[in-house]
């Protein structure tokens, strides 16, 4: 499988789990039963628009990571051996600004400010507020001086620990990543926790520890509790290890030693263990996904999404599991889609749901980009 057939099943499956989960959101679970039969929901339904296959800010702001990495490698990383982690987190940070104004404005607003540019804010479809986290809107009205040391609480919004950081951080994984550091006594870097050394051994070890620094780094823009962020940072070592070619139960694995290193790890790393061992005992069923947590938080949508992927050996059939829920089900189903698009690529994706998925054009504009700058 090449490399453009993984990004894009990434951000597709995404983005599909994210409509699918979409409409039933805040539905407990006896009410999606309720309204749409025993098993749930089993394919698209319509929201309160009226309409099918739309997605939330969960996709939203995956696609504007997408942009800000790319223009960050534009900017900063053309050069071999060039240090661009740093352009990164301020280009990342520059095109959340673009995302926060599709929430604050019905059309693009003039480019009277430094970030306001570049084609994605440009796009009419994204200016349409769906259902965005209050940190993630709270956080970018904030100024942000950089990362905190691992375990200690980030400078902006420092108690919050909601799922916004995760559901927009697949990409981290995607993007080849540099291999040299964010510098700065006891920061986060690009590697990995300070001190456990720099991308040497397999290249997907390497990959994922960049991707995991980067991702930790960029997740404190909006989110500063240590589990918030190191959720995100492992959600983005696990795409970089499916990217490599290891299958996802060795994926997690490998990232859980990772965790093990990071000081306040205990909870991301209790929730991705009660995941792996859920999925190997029983048969999947919603009650088994809420005994996860009901996912608002970093950690149990994690561990949710990675629960479904692993306890279903159909596409279709996990990212059903992963939204008929009492939770945040467009959240666990962009994880779960995220996942499973980096494992097994675009072609195993449900035509039926590709397409009519809203923003389907921009989703594989932004992966062909993205694909190009592995190449």
């Amino acid at each position: 499988m090449d490399v453009q057939d993984r990004v894009r099943g990434c951000l597709l499956g995404g983005a599909i789990g994210d409509a699918l989960g979409a409409p039933i959101e805040f539905q407990s679970l006896r009410e999606i039963r309720r309204d749409h039969g025993v098993d749930g929901i089993t394919g698209y339904v319509t929201t309160w628009r009226g309409k099918t296959g739309l997605i939330t800010d969960d996709t939203q702001m995956t696609l504007f990571t997408v942009e800000g990495l790319i223009r960050a490698r534009a900017d900063h990383g053309n050069e071999p051996g060039t240090d661009w982690t740093g352009g990164a987190l301020g280009a990342v940070r520059e095109a959340y600004l673009r995302w926060l104004d599709t929430q604050d404005h019905h059309a693009p607003p003039l480019a009277d400010l430094p970030h306001r540019t570049g084609r994605l804010r440009e796009e009419a479809w994204l200016y349409s507020r769906r259902a965005p986290g209050n940190a993630c809107l709270s956080g970018l009205h904030h100024p942000f001086p950089g990362p905190a040391p691992l375990g200690e609480p980030g400078p902006v919004n420092p108690n919050s620990k909601g799922c916004g950081t995760v559901m927009r951080s697949a990409p981290f994984g995607l993007l080849p990543t540099p291999t040299t550091e964010l510098r700065g006594e006891g920061a986060v870097t690009a590697t990995g926790p300070e001190g456990e050394g720099s991308a040497a051994g397999p290249e997907g070890e390497g990959a994922a520890r960049e991707a995991f620094g980067l991702s930790v780094a960029c997740a404190q823009i909006t989110h500063g509790h240590p589990t918030g962020y190191l959720a995100a940072g492992a959600f983005a070592a696990i795409i970089a290890h499916l990217m490599a070619g290891e299958p996802l139960d060795s994926a997690v694995h490998l990232t859980l030693d990772l965790l093990a290193s990071c000081p306040a790890h205990d909870e991301t790393t209790a929730a991705l263990r009660a995941a792996v061992a859920l999925a190997a005992d029983g048969e999947p069923t919603p009650e088994r996904v809420e005994s996860l947590g009901g996912a608002w938080i970093a950690e149990e949508a994690l561990a949710i999404g990675v629960y479904c992927a692993l306890a279903e050996s159909s596409v279709e059939d996990a990212l059903l599991l992963s939204v008929n829920h009492s939770g945040d089900s467009d959240s666990t189903g962009s994880v779960c889609g995220n996942l499973l698009g980096a494992l097994h690529g675009a072609d195993a994706l449900p035509a039926r749901w590709l397409r009519p998925l809203e923003g389907r054009d921009t989703i594989e504009r932004l992966a062909a980009e993205l694909a190009g700058e592995r190449t």
